[in-house]
């Protein structure tokens, strides 16, 4: 593993142990150049994904682009970390294991909306004003009296 601070390419693993949820595996290691610390986190990629946009066009599946979304969506509010982690390694496992090679943008907005919906109200209404691409006062008017409407059922 390549060190982050000097680049020097081989490094030596102190320290490992699964992550809460057993979806990874944290590792800490050593640069054998300058002696830094840095830790690496290992997952199971079960199949290379493929995310099929709405104009047609492909690009391999980054985790951490769905893990950025879902932290800002619920940046500022009283969630904590781990439930993050569960929720985006959740979506991740349901892509990985829905046998298709090649899922649209579409279904991982669908997947991180319930998601979010489940966790936190206020992630789920910021997230769906960004993938709804909501543009005037009235959308999220309309969008929060449908699910104040939805919980009355």
């Amino acid at each position: 593993m390549r060190c982050p601070f000097c680049g020097h390419d081989d490094s030596q693993v102190k320290d490992s142990r699964p992550t809460e949820d057993n979806s990874a595996i944290r590792r800490r290691r050593q640069c054998e150049a300058c002696g830094a610390r840095f830790t690496t986190f290992e997952r199971i990629q079960l199949r290379e994904l493929t995310v099929v946009k709405s104009e047609g066009r492909r690009q391999s599946f980054e985790r951490e682009k769905l893990e950025r979304s879902v932290i800002i969506a619920c940046r500022k509010r009283p969630i904590e970390p781990a439930k993050i982690e569960r929720l985006v390694s959740g979506i991740q496992r349901q892509l990985e294991t829905s046998g298709e090679s090649e899922v649209s943008a579409s279904t991982i907005g669908e997947l991180v909306m319930e998601g979010l919906k489940k966790l936190d109200g206020v992630a789920y209404i910021r997230f769906a004003s960004v993938y709804r691409d909501f543009t005037e006062p009235r959308d999220f008017e309309d969008f929060a009296g449908s699910i104040a409407e939805a919980a009355r059922k």
